[in-house]
């Protein structure tokens, strides 16, 4: 970061802030900002999408097959013992 304060012409102290800032506003604003997001993303999906996304925790996932083991995990273990 030395570099670019160098190239910029920066100092190291930093500037105080000019003003002061209500953290309640500032945090009234985000909430603002986050509730125009999820608007627009209700807006840019269809039904389906919406729906796809609500339910996606309840789909329903195939149960795991078979385990840490695969088909030629058998040949590696013959050709180790056949010093192969």
């Amino acid at each position: 970061m030395d570099v670019l304060r160098r190239l910029f012409g920066g100092s190291k102290a930093a500037a105080p802030p000019t003003s002061e800032v209500d953290p309640a506003a500032v945090e009234a604003e985000e909430r603002a900002r986050d509730l125009e997001l999820l608007k627009e993303d209700q807006a840019r999906f269809d039904d389906l999408a919406q729906r796809q996304m609500r339910y996606a925790e309840y789909a329903w996932e195939p149960p795991a097959q078979g385990g840490e083991r695969r088909a030629d995990d058998a040949e590696a273990d013959v050709d180790r013992r056949d010093g192969g």
